[in-house]
């Protein structure tokens, strides 16, 4: 979750450049599009090409679904709000997969992960500034509307890991985005400059391997243990708009985020303990 989290944001900051000149929409379609060669050959060296059909069609068409949803309302959130800021609001997101987690994975959360999230929580809290008046802007509802499919998304992940392979999972995530976001862009589709090539092959890169990775982040670990390193995402934002776009992030969001990365290592810490601890 780590690596994928890192990955993403890298993905995100390229994301936020060509949404200047491009549709939230088909910035979302090129996303999804350009991985679809990477995921081809990662099938083929798989060989595992002949199980594609062989899915659970409803659950792959929902996580489709709610993939161009999220892609789409990102993509707009991170035009309007600098990385930093998306990202803390983007945190609650934890929290409702552990929520989920309970009636539909039928798991027990453990009362370090309530303490770590809660933790983190109020941490996004203070990021956002006491007056709230982030929250109310059209930016700052889109991320709360993507972090809610996207908690969503990852539930589903977890539900279809127990019969379907991480690479079926991988493929139609990734071709049902593109194919969806390309349907609802194609109206206002804008010719791609050949200057930002580059920038759609790095969307590709690290669009595929950050979303191989957190797939078989949710397949190998509980998801309520999981989500909470999705924290380490406000680093690397405060670090990219900074090298990016030469923003600085306010005292409240640098108080906050330390908060939320304090709350992720103290997760970790009872994590490890917990896996050298030798029982009597």
């Amino acid at each position: 979750m780590v690596i994928a989290v890192g990955l993403f944001s890298v993905m995100d900051a390229v994301m936020k450049t060509l949404t200047a000149n491009y549709p939230a929409t088909q910035v979302a379609a090129m996303r999804g599009l350009s991985a679809m060669p990477l995921v081809c050959l990662y099938v083929l060296w798989r060989r595992e090409a002949g199980s594609l059909l062989k899915i659970r069609w409803p659950l792959h068409l929902l996580r489709g679904a709610i993939g161009v949803t999220m892609l789409s309302l990102f993509a707009f959130s991170i035009r309007e709000l600098a990385l930093a800021e998306a990202y803390t609001i983007f945190f609650i997101a934890p929290l409702l997969i552990t929520v989920l987690a309970i009636p539909v994975l039928k798991e027990t959360v453990k009362p370090v992960h309530w303490v770590a999230i809660g933790v983190g929580l109020v941490g996004v809290v203070i990021a956002m500034r006491p007056d709230g008046d982030e929250f109310f802007t059209l930016g700052a509802l889109a991320v709360l509307g993507a972090a809610v499919c996207y908690a969503v998304s990852a539930i589903t992940a977890r539900v279809l890991s127990r019969t379907d392979s991480s690479v079926n999972q991988v493929f139609w995530t990734t071709l049902m985005m593109g194919c969806g976001a390309g349907v609802l862009a194609a109206p206002h589709w804008v010719s791609v400059a050949r200057s930002d090539w580059p920038l759609i092959a790095a969307l590709s890169v690290t669009g595929f391997l950050g979303l191989l990775a957190m797939t078989d982040a949710f397949r190998h670990g509980q998801a309520s243990a999981v989500a909470p390193f999705e924290y380490t995402a406000l680093a690397w934002g405060v670090g990219l708009d900074w090298i990016l776009w030469r923003t600085v992030p306010d005292h409240f969001t640098l108080i906050g985020g330390g908060i939320i990365i304090a709350s992720g290592l103290y997760l970790i810490r009872i994590e490890q303990v917990k896996d050298v601890t030798v029982p009597p």
